[in-house]
């Protein structure tokens, strides 16, 4: 695999600065916790019924520099000069000791048709994890785009999730250049649209995106930061410390 091309050194030694500014301590002994944020290709809407999920880290995260204190209190300062605290907070950080994914039952019933056709998205979905998973393994990325098209058109049609601002901009995408497959990212009544996008077409499809975007929606996409419109990401590393 490709080393991650986030974080970059410089941002490595700007948050070790930062620390050793605050801390007094050495530079050298700053410690870093590298945490990327995560896309998730396939497994809309069934994470939290237990269902199985693709995910995939991205080359842009959080760091959380550190070194460790004379006491066993926690100070943390934030990166957001904005945010006016009046009040800090004291807390516990645990971790459960089992997980579960809900009670089981063997019971039977006849669905109503809306609940029926968010069950057909649950099972559906869960299968396109599997054939997911496959595709991605053997390298077929034209099928694991069909798999991510197909589960944000099962979100739209069948877990009946989406507003028009997300659905416009996820036929936009299935229509781009390169583009080998889309989806809501969330539940699609805000947020963004993830894609699968051949690396040589990324450009054209960013421009594709952006000025098919301001035909439908041009109050909307009028508001939105123009640098962040469309944002192109690689694929990233899992979490760690340096």
């Amino acid at each position: 695999m490709v080393a991650s091309s986030w974080p970059s050194l410089d941002e490595l030694d700007a948050v070790r600065n930062k620390v050793a500014e605050m801390s007094g301590a050495d530079g050298r002994d700053v410690r870093v916790v590298v945490s990327p944020y995560r896309i998730c290709p396939l497994g809309a809407h069934i994470d939290h019924q237990g269902g199985t999920v693709t995910a995939m880290t991205i080359n842009m995260g959080i760091l959380l520099g550190f070194v460790p204190s004379p006491d066993a209190q926690f100070l943390f300062f934030l990166d957001r000069p904005k945010l006016n605290f009046r009040q800090g907070i004291t807390g516990f950080i645990c971790g459960s000791e089992e997980h579960s994914s809900g009670l089981s039952s063997s019971a039977a019933s006849i669905l109503k048709p809306n609940l029926a056709k968010r069950a057909l998205h649950y099972f559906s979905e869960n299968k396109r994890v599997k054939e997911g998973l496959e595709a991605w393994a053997s390298g077929n990325l034209d099928e694991f785009g069909k798999l991510i098209s197909a589960s944000g058109r099962s979100s739209i049609e069948n877990y009946e999730c989406g507003c028009k601002e997300m659905i416009d901009l996820y036929e936009i995408l299935l229509k781009a250049p390169g583009v080998f497959g889309a989806r809501f990212s969330g539940a699609g009544f805000r947020g963004c649209c993830l894609a699968l996008v051949d690396a040589d077409l990324t450009d054209k499809a960013a421009a594709f995106v952006k000025q098919e975007y301001q035909k439908v929606q041009p109050e909307l996409a009028s508001k939105l930061p123009q640098d962040r419109l469309v944002l192109i990401c690689e694929p990233g590393d899992s979490a760690h410390v340096v």
